[in-house]
């Protein structure tokens, strides 16, 4: 049983991955098991060139972010588990009780945060109710979002980035899927707010 299943291995997803992962040492997070399920073939970041984006490199490729993230949620944070090569065909079941079932395999987790990107059709079966035109792309585009409320569709459920119905910028969907970490964790935390802040040794 997973704590939280990550579905998308995009910007919001793994910006999610890593809040996890960074809090490793909180208390509230030694028996919490994450995982991600890093499908990344449909991310708008295969074909992106990032100049406007704060903190990344003028000309960086969106593909070797893609890249870059695994690489670095592997190496910092290897208790987040990594799914590679598997596609997510349905969620099922209730809060603290769901189950992901994917075309290789199934898991049962407490908490679902799905990121797999505004495309349409969207894919996931369980879901239909919530699946609604995108409120802030260009109609023309033909662009879903699952409606939510503050990132949660329903209780145990949380949606990021462009599905969330935001816009399609890097930093955007990076911040809503560490704003969605955040929450999940300050629930965790009993309701005192969460934040996960790396700093250097005090002198």
């Amino acid at each position: 049983m997973f704590d939280v299943v990550i579905i998308g291995g995009g910007v919001s997803g793994m910006s999610a991955a890593l809040l996890f992962g960074s809090a490793q040492h909180k208390p509230f997070m030694a028996d919490k098991k994450i995982g991600i399920i890093v499908h990344q073939k449909t991310s708008s970041l295969q074909t992106a060139v990032f100049n406007n984006a704060y903190g990344i490199p003028a000309g960086k490729l969106g593909s070797e972010l893609l890249e870059e993230s695994k690489t670095q949620l592997a190496s910092l944070y290897p208790h987040i588990q990594q799914i590679e090569n598997e596609k997510v065909l349905e969620i099922t079941g209730e809060k603290d009780n769901f189950t992901v079932r994917t075309n290789k395999n199934h898991y049962l987790t407490k908490n679902v945060i799905v990121g797999i990107g505004a495309g349409n059709p969207f894919t996931i079966a369980g879901l239909d109710e919530f699946v609604m035109p995108h409120q802030k792309a260009a109609p023309e585009k033909n662009r879903l979002q699952l409606k939510n409320e503050d990132y949660v569709v329903k209780p145990g459920i949380y949606v990021v980035g462009t599905l969330a119905g935001l816009r399609s910028q890097l930093v955007i969907a990076a911040g809503s899927g560490a704003a969605v970490a955040t929450d999940i964790m300050t629930l965790w935390n009993d309701n005192k707010p969460v934040q996960v802040h790396d700093a250097l040794p005090k002198e």
